[in-house]
C-alpha cells in the first residue's frame, strides 16, 4: 500500500526520491492519475485513495488556474495528516473556532466528497474565527494535524510549492468548513484535469523538487 510506502520512506529520509518516482511515472502517463483542481488552492494528484488511508501529491503554482472555493480557506479534516514539504513554502494557520450567537461571523458547513464533487450543506451552528498559531514549513519539513482541528494552508504570493500528504480517516468525524452564514445546500463539481495539463503539472513539480535546495527529507 502506497501510504505505508510513503510513511516508511518519510520516516526513514527518503520521501524524495519517492515522490520524484511518483511524478516519474505521472510525468511519463504511466499512473492513469488525473490532477484535480482542488477549491483550497492547489493541484491535487491522487496517487492512492483506499479505504480509509490517501496519499497525495499537492502542487501550488502560478501557473495552475485555480478552482472556485463557495465556503472560505479555514476548514477541519475527517482524517489525520501528515504533511511533507517538497518545495517552496506552507504556513499552517490554525484558527480559533468559538461557537456564537448574534455575534457570529460563519457557519460551519458539513463537505461530502465523491468522484463527482462536494456536497456543502450549512449545519445549525455559527461561530466566530480568530487567527491562532502560525507554523511556517519548508523545504524538508514534516507536520502533523489531527483530525477535527480548524486551519489554512497559506502559501506565500509568487512561491511554487507542493507537499506529500498522507491522510488516515478517523470515523465518526465529518470534513468541515467555514463559510458566509446564509449560503444555502449547493454541490461543486471537481474539476478533472486533462492528460495534457496533468502530465505538465508533474513535470513542473519534478522540475522545481530536482532544483530545490532540500538537504534530505
Amino acid at each position: 500500500m502506497k501510504y505505508h510506502d510513503a510513511l516508511d520512506e518519510l520516516r526513514g529520509g527518503g520521501v524524495r526520491e519517492w515522490a520524484l518516482g511518483a511524478l516519474d511515472e505521472v510525468a511519463g502517463g504511466l499512473s492513469g492519475i488525473a490532477a484535480v483542481r482542488h477549491p483550497l488552492g492547489f493541484l491535487c494528484l491522487p496517487v492512492e485513495r483506499a479505504g480509509e488511508y490517501g496519499v497525495c501529491v499537492h502542487i501550488w503554482s502560478a501557473t495552475a488556474r485555480p478552482a472556485g472555493n463557495t465556503t472560505s480557506q479555514v476548514h477541519c479534516h475527517s482524517w489525520d495528516l501528515v504533511s511533507h514539504v517538497l518545495y517552496g513554502q506552507v504556513h499552517n494557520v490554525r484558527a480559533v473556532v468559538t461557537d456564537a450567537g448574534p455575534d457570529a461571523g460563519h457557519r460551519v458547513f458539513s463537505v461530502t466528497s465523491s468522484p463527482e464533487g462536494d456536497v456543502i450543506r450549512p449545519t445549525g451552528r455559527t461561530v466566530s474565527c480568530a487567527t491562532g498559531r502560525i507554523d511556517i514549513f519548508g523545504p524538508g519539513d514534516t507536520y502533523t494535524l489531527q483530525a477535527g482541528t480548524f486551519h489554512s494552508s497559506v502559501i506565500p504570493e509568487g512561491v511554487e510549492t507542493a507537499t506529500v500528504a498522507l491522510g488516515r480517516n478517523r470515523p465518526g468525524l465529518a470534513d468541515l468548513s467555514l463559510g458566509p452564514l446564509d449560503a444555502p445546500i449547493h454541490h461543486i463539481r471537481r474539476e478533472h484535469c486533462d492528460a495534457r495539463e496533468t502530465v505538465r503539472a508533474a513535470e513542473l513539480a519534478r522540475r522545481n523538487l530536482r532544483t530545490s535546495n532540500t538537504l534530505g527529507g
